[in-house]
């Protein structure tokens, strides 16, 4: 069976790296003694699908693995029996079966929330900024893909950016597609020049659209406060 499972990045964990991440979830399936299904071969790998690949630096609520199992297990347990096993800054939070049929991760998610905790720029010039930059009809920029230069138009990209004061800071929510192609957040600030800012950056959500309806591939089963949730 397959069984996709939600998980979550914050506090000082997000400066791990993806093969870090990777090999972090094949201890702790291991650990808790999962019937993790393993590929074939002269070097078996336990069968583990990532999502869209998370930055270094950025925090996230809604990261996604695919796990093959060899027999049965307790989907809705699953993340109780995970979590504990993890490193601090990650949680198992969601998990449901899936058919191999469903698609991958990267296949299915066609957009991502985003927010930015900017604390060096006024919300004011920030909501101008990106109202000019949805006010536009084209972005032209050069984002680097493959280690070459490539010309894209940004503007279709960005479905939406909305901005609010937070506690003295600023608070840019971004919403971008992913499909046929998306761009790295690094390269969305770079549209908001003359501004310069730094930002914390969590991803809020992945969506994925099936017959017109919007879901998440595992919908959060509950409420997560951030503030809560981020280690210090």
């Amino acid at each position: 069976m397959r069984v996709r499972i939600r998980y979550t990045v914050t506090g000082r964990i997000r400066f791990l790296g993806h093969r870090d991440v990777a090999r972090a979830w094949e201890r702790a399936l291991r650990r808790a003694g999962q019937p993790v299904a393993y590929s074939e071969g002269f070097s078996p790998r336990p069968k583990l699908h990532f999502g869209l690949a998370l930055s270094v630096g950025h925090e996230s609520l809604a990261e996604y693995v695919d796990v093959d199992f060899a027999g049965p297990v307790d989907v809705v347990m699953l993340p109780t029996a995970l979590s504990p096993h993890l490193p601090v800054g990650i949680d198992a939070v969601g998990a449901v079966a899936i058919q191999r049929a469903d698609g991958s991760l990267q296949s299915i998610v066609d957009a991502c929330t985003w927010q930015l905790m900017c604390s060096n720029v006024a919300t004011e010039t920030l909501a101008q900024r990106a109202a000019e930059l949805m006010a536009s009809t084209e972005l032209p920029a050069t984002v680097t893909r493959k280690g070459k230069p490539v010309a894209w138009d940004l503007r279709p990209i960005i479905i939406a950016l909305d901005v609010a004061p937070d506690d003295g800071a600023s608070l840019l929510t971004v919403e971008l597609a992913t499909a046929p192609r998306g761009i790295r957040i690094s390269e969305l600030l770079a549209a908001f020049e003359p501004l310069e800012f730094s930002a914390r950056v969590t991803r809020l959500n992945q969506w994925t659209t099936t017959d017109g309806s919007r879901t998440e591939p595992v919908p959060m089963p509950h409420l997560v406060s951030h503030a809560l949730k981020r280690a210090s």
